[in-house]
């Protein structure tokens, strides 16, 4: 361990000292959520994040469903998901005059499933 420097916060340690080998195993780990914070950021809006976890829910919803489900209208619904489209969140399958989305892989679903079923339990 190196001891660096004290410090007077009562939330932090005491002293700063680091484990120079948990720091150089875990430091270039850190490349693999390079560019996560887009998803998260895409997400942290409460009407993507409320379409991210409808689609969760389902294999996949028209944008006529989306907006009934969200009580909104269709332009808005079809803004959010083109929004998640350009983000790589959701992918479409236009048949005739519908549109229908669905999450491209479980990664996302989990993801929105994980984070409901969080805010389920500290209610």
């Amino acid at each position: 361990m190196v001891k660096i420097e004290a410090t007077k916060k009562t939330d932090t340690c005491q002293t700063f000292c680091y484990d120079e080998e948990v720091v150089e195993r875990i430091q270039p780990k850190l490349e693999n959520v390079d560019g996560v914070e887009l998803l998260f950021k895409a997400l942290s809006d409460a009407t993507r994040l409320k379409v991210a976890y409808a689609l969760s829910l389902e294999k996949e919803l028209c944008v006529c469903d989306v907006a009934n489900i969200l009580n909104t209208t269709t332009a808005t619904a079809s803004h959010h998901l083109r929004y998640l489209r350009n983000m790589g969140l959701v992918k479409y399958d236009k048949r005739g005059k519908l549109v229908f989305y669905s999450l491209p892989d479980n990664h996302i679903r989990s993801l929105v499933q994980l984070a409901a079923g969080h805010n389920i339990a500290s209610h």
